[in-house]
């Protein structure tokens, strides 16, 4: 059962890229998207945190990612054309039954979704993925684990971008039948510290901080098959 998921991931990937060249003269290797999700909740925050992202990988793990990131809804067969979507926010998450079954056929398939909680976000998605895979439950995953230790090292884990509550980051994963499908960043902020440094005016060390941690994220999800 491992090898025929294994086998699927393998070729969703494959869809991503041919796709993906088809549409753009291969000008770029594939793009990376926003989830637009219902709820009501601002999924449309941090506004430059991706293209910085973006830009930080093509420059540091030499990717060709297209510069701009697209919006997409969890719905959508569209969803399928990107190996890596991001979710954030601060309130309210809420998915429809067809966001749910296209959502976990998309992650069962070799997606892989990166949840941000911006503040607030946390017992929204929580919820509403349980919806997506009932049978699953995040857990808090070592610091040894390979996301934090691709070309940056972080062997205590998430990097603390803002703080909040007092709280340490914790990062929590989806893990379906030994594959992490979905990373969730917790009391971290990595969004805040990818966008410009002039909306939230943080030290350049811990910009870098967080955009290495998002380039771990963005490499794991390309090579965890």
């Amino acid at each position: 059962m491992k090898n025929i998921h294994k086998n699927i991931a393998s070729i969703l990937l494959l869809t991503f890229f041919l796709v993906f060249n088809h549409q753009s003269f291969a000008q770029y290797s594939f793009k990376i998207a926003k989830m637009k999700y219902g709820g009501g909740g601002d999924w449309y925050c941090n506004k430059t945190s991706l293209t910085n992202l973006i830009k930080f990988c093509n420059s540091n793990l030499r990717t060709n990612i297209a510069p701009e990131e697209d919006i997409v809804e969890p719905s959508s067969p569209e969803l399928f054309t990107y190996p890596f979507v991001h979710l954030t926010g601060h309130g309210n998450v809420v998915f429809s039954d067809g966001d749910v079954a296209n959502l976990r056929k998309y992650l069962v398939g070799g997606g892989f979704l990166h949840v941000d909680d911006n503040y607030g976000l946390d017992k929204f998605i929580r919820r509403e993925m349980k919806k997506v895979f009932p049978e699953l439950s995040f857990v808090e995953l070592p610091f040894n684990h390979p996301i934090y230790h691709q070309k940056f090292k972080f062997p205590n884990g998430l990097p603390k971008i803002h703080e909040h509550d007092n709280k340490p980051p914790q990062g929590f994963g989806l893990i379906y039948e030994g594959r992490l499908v979905c990373f969730y960043s917790f009391e971290s902020d990595l969004g805040n510290g990818w966008e410009d440094q002039a909306v939230y005016k943080d030290p350049e060390t811990i910009r870098l901080k967080a955009l290495q941690m998002g380039a771990n994220l963005l490499s794991y999800s390309l090579t965890s098959f």
